[in-house]
């Protein structure tokens, strides 16, 4: 096949590639993309200009330059972000090569490749929407090259029919073929990118930051009822270390150590968490965690971590009490929660001594201690003034203004001075209920800290300083739309009506959970579970199932594919039969093995006087049967032939 000559096939297999290579626009670097997209641009001016086009040496010096590229990226040939980049790069390299079919089955191939990376990525319903498109175009050109025809309408259909053709096939491989996962030694190891998120470290700014957010941390979905507003907080890191502008954790990698084991009451909530991909190994469960998934772990803080790749969506079962005891204090956690970077200012022993810190018990303290929030003037803001000097202080007897942050960390500061063990909790709380789904959606937006204080028999307790300034915010998750310019919340009623833009939101959210429970999710043991409903416990049954359900489908599209509608026939067919059965009454019958045109000549030795007119009806129905360039204008003309040809 000569490429040159069918130059819409270029374009088509050009515009294929294009599409499949953009989604990796947001993965990869910008050089590897500059570079593609450079050489795929010089291919496609190669098309109206072939001249343009590189020489053999010219490919070898571009073939270099790839390679410089790849290596300045330093991603290596291996693993996830290298193999894409070196398929990428190979990609692009050879749409320079194009003269032959081998040429076009390589470069398709190659393109499958990359394709599918995109996987590797992102597992969206939206991706898979999209890559299967953009597959349904690539094998369209595979269609256009094996038909021999270059009609882009015709070669998307079939192309969009063999998929359709497909999918049951593939749906049903892959709920019932065995789960295989990769063995550790194939999974390389990926530089995570920065996502924004939940940080160890608590300083002014960090959560009013997530606070403008809206994407999405993770989705709950309880078994029975929901609990209360005021209960949804969802546990991260604790920090107990300061050094009077920053809290951060005090690091302690021991799964348990000096901790006594919580008792719980009330009301347990099960639930299912799908956290999304992240950089940390936290999973943020609702305050506080009594059972889990055997993935996770719980360290000396009551936090969650797992011990599966974080840079993946991952589904964990969890069981929380709202209600617990934590029990007894060592002296290590005593000395931990109760040190201070140095000693506390006159205004602040002032302040503590006011409130009765030194001489009242610790249940008394933190009530006065939040009235005094409560009633001295103090406001909730996502902007507050800077406090770069002492901004415990200051933000206690200056500015008055501040979020989250600024009242858990002076509640804690102030709590220590009056030697009670204190500290904060990072986390999340609230969330937006999906009513379409029946689920939790917590963002950043819902970003939160408040404090822990330790209290004789009743263990660690939660007190959120924030409630007592605006208690909507715990009844009611943070929304960007409410803030004014100047950063202060204003709340809509929780009776709202909710706009048809949310509701879209919503059932989009709710076909997205489900998209990544079902599918992405689908494991060996959600496949075992699904199966042994089933009623199939082991590996030779699920063969028969397998084979018989493939057979099955593979019958009934043979079936469809076998079975043809009768033709409506065809008018240049039609026509000349009608000059056939002329010229068979005068015993001239033509063989079922002859072409018109041997009957032709095999006819007009015996009727020289109609040689002329044997001629035109001939080539004319040649012409319309065979030909790709005949109009209704000529088969109007043969029409007109046959009906004045007479023996």
């Amino acid at each position: 096949m000569n490429i040159a000559q069918h130059p819409q096939r270029v374009i088509f297999l050009l515009a294929s590639i294009a599409l499949i290579a953009l989604p990796h626009v947001s993965h990869l670097p910008l050089a590897i993309i500059a570079f593609f997209y450079t050489v795929l641009a010089w291919r496609w001016l190669g098309v109206w200009r072939p001249q343009w086009l590189p020489s053999r040496w010219t490919v070898f010096v571009l073939t270099l330059i790839g390679l410089a590229v790849l290596y300045a990226q330093h991603l290596g040939v291996l693993g996830r972000d290298g193999g894409t980049c070196l398929f990428m790069t190979a990609l692009g390299l050879k749409l320079l090569e194009i003269k032959s079919a081998r040429d076009f089955y390589l470069i398709i191939y190659l393109a499958f490749v990359v394709a599918a990376s995109q996987f590797l990525y992102e597992q969206s319903l939206w991706m898979a929407a999209y890559t299967l498109f953009v597959c349904c175009v690539l094998l369209a050109t595979l269609v256009s090259i094996n038909s021999n025809t270059a009609h882009t309408k015709a070669a998307l259909g079939n192309a969009s029919l063999i998929v359709v053709q497909a999918i049951p096939i593939a749906i049903v491989v892959f709920i019932v073929f065995p789960r295989l996962e990769a063995p550790h030694w194939m999974l390389f190891n990926e530089a995570h990118k920065a996502r924004a998120g939940l940080s160890d470290t608590l300083q002014p700014g960090s959560i009013s930051e997530l606070s403008m957010s809206e994407a999405l941390v993770f989705r709950a979905k309880f078994t029975g009822p929901l609990p209360p507003p005021a209960q949804r907080y969802w546990r991260g890191p604790v920090l107990s270390h300061t050094d009077g502008i920053k809290w951060t954790p005090i690091r302690d990698t021991r799964f348990g150590a000096y901790r006594d084991k919580p008792r719980f009451a009330g009301t347990a909530y099960a639930y299912t968490l799908l956290m999304e991909a992240q950089d940390k190994p936290w999973v943020f469960a609702l305050d506080m965690p009594q059972s889990y998934s055997d993935s996770l772990r719980q360290n000396a803080y009551y936090q969650l971590i797992t011990t599966r790749n974080p840079d993946q969506r991952a589904e964990y079962r969890v069981t929380s009490y709202p209600q617990y005891n934590t029990g007894f204090i060592t002296r290590t956690e005593y000395k931990d929660n109760t040190e201070l970077p140095a000693d506390p200012s006159p205004k602040i022993q002032q302040l503590v001594t006011q409130l009765h810190g030194f001489d009242a018990p610790p249940e008394q303290f933190v009530k006065q201690l939040l009235n005094h929030f409560r009633t001295e003037n103090f406001h909730y803001t996502l902007s507050p003034p800077l406090m770069e000097a002492n901004p415990i202080e200051t933000f206690l007897f200056t500015s008055r203004q501040g979020f989250c942050s600024h009242y858990a960390a002076a509640f804690v500061y102030l709590m220590r001075v009056a030697h009670v063990p204190a500290r904060i909790v990072t986390g999340y709380q609230g969330g937006e209920i999906n009513p379409i789904g029946g689920f939790l959606e917590v963002r950043q937006a819902d970003a939160h800290a408040w404090a822990e204080v330790w209290i004789e028999q009743q263990g660690w307790v939660r007190v959120d300083p924030t409630a007592a300034i605006a208690p909507q915010r715990v009844e009611q998750s943070i929304n960007v739309a409410q803030l004014v310019p100047s950063g202060v919340i204003q709340y809509l009623p929780s009776d709202a009506t909710a706009s048809w833009l949310k509701q879209a939101r919503q059932l989009w959210g709710n076909i997205d959970y489900n998209w990544q429970r079902w599918v992405i999710n689908y494991d060996n043991k959600n496949q075992s579970s699904l199966l042994s409903a089933l009623g199939i416990f082991d590996i030779k049954t699920m063969a028969y199932w397998l084979a018989a359900v493939i057979a099955s489908i593979t019958a009934v599209l043979s079936a469809l594919l076998l079975y043809q509608k009768p033709r409506a026939p065809d008018p240049t067919l039609r026509a000349y039969q009608r000059y056939c059965k002329k010229l068979a009454k005068r015993g001239f019958i033509k063989a079922r093995n002859e072409g018109a045109q041997d009957f032709a000549h095999r006819i007009k030795p015996q009727l020289p006087a109609q040689a002329a007119h044997i001629d035109r009806i001939t080539q004319l129905f040649i012409k319309l049967h065979y030909g790709k360039h005949s109009t209704p204008a000529d088969l109007q003309l043969l029409k007109q032939w046959v009906a004045k040809f007479r023996v």
